[in-house]
């Protein structure tokens, strides 16, 4: 059911872009331009940081949002939460919490303006999602405006079953068509693509999204992580209002601080230039391109 106000500003805000995030703003250059009331997906292979990525992400914007994890314990993602806010190391948050006192009151203080509300539990059903929406609308008289799943997989009976996983992503479209939010989903690339195994720092491509499911979303993001330099690619193999690269050999490119759960700008910044292959280990070149050129 629907009050007279929120059946007013239900998609008010559909269309119009999120709000921009600083470390982002290469990807922005690039022409990627993530929307109020789409379906987004963040895809990439085993160890990529894709939930540390959306929960930056999302924690950054600041919208009100509903995340439901099968991923991560509510301990961990309250932590990294902390450590993003107060660039303390998960470690330090843990150690903090655990001595009590003003370690402890601190860490809260930094989580209070947070707007997130998670919901944990594995696997993730659409019982479990109804429940959560009526509590949601029960306390804030509104809808979340992003809804985030971490990840499809979890979905029950969604692992190998791509019957499954259709109806899924289905069900995630109709969200956002009923709710207005933005429901951001990760999904998984393939780990034994060819390409995963002579470019792994390269992010997937559409095709090397598991099931063929990054056609669905209107927005699809494909990310890799250099675990020897910390550079974080990111492509956009889809984008129904703007241009996209399906092969993922454009990117952008920022730098990941997994220990707190962070990404930012990669420097030095350089000009638009063609895409940088991946050379011996260790060595990386920043790029800065510009997708569909």
């Amino acid at each position: 059911m629907l009050t007279p106000g929120r059946s007013l500003a239900l998609h008010a805000e559909s269309g119009r872009e999120l709000p921009r995030v600083d470390a982002f703003a290469d990807l922005y250059a690039a022409g990627v331009r993530p929307r109020h009331g789409e379906v987004i997906m963040v895809a990439g292979r085993s160890g990529t940081q894709k939930s540390g990525f959306a929960l930056f992400w999302v924690a950054q914007m600041n919208l009100p949002c509903l995340y439901f994890s099968a991923d991560m314990s509510a301990f961990t993602a309250s932590s990294r939460l902390a450590s993003m806010a107060t660039r303390d190391t998960t470690e330090m948050v843990e150690a903090g919490m655990a001595e009590g006192g003003t370690y402890r009151q601190g860490y809260l203080d930094a989580l209070a303006g947070s707007r997130i509300t998670f919901s944990f539990g594995s696997p993730i059903t659409w019982q479990q999602v109804d429940e959560e929406m009526e509590a949601y609308i029960e306390l804030w008289d509104a809808y979340p405006e992003l809804i985030v799943f971490d990840n499809l997989m979890d979905f029950q009976n969604a692992e190998s079953d791509y019957t499954e996983q259709m109806a899924v992503m289905q069900g995630c479209t109709e969200l956002a068509r009923d709710t207005g939010a933005t429901v951001m989903i990760l999904h998984h690339a393939s780990d034994k693509a060819w390409e995963a195994k002579t470019s792994p720092w390269t992010p997937p491509s559409r095709a090397q999204v598991k099931g063929g499911l990054s056609e669905k979303p209107e927005l699809a993001l494909s990310v890799a992580l250099d675990p020897t330099s910390m550079a974080y690619h990111v492509a956009c193999i889809k984008q129904r209002m703007g241009p996209s690269d399906p092969t993922g050999q454009r990117y952008t490119t920022m730098l990941c601080e997994p220990e707190y759960t962070r990404f930012r700008r990669a420097e030095p910044r350089r000009s638009v230039q063609a895409a940088a292959q991946p050379g011996a280990q260790g060595e990386w070149t920043p790029t800065r391109v510009l997708l569909g050129s």
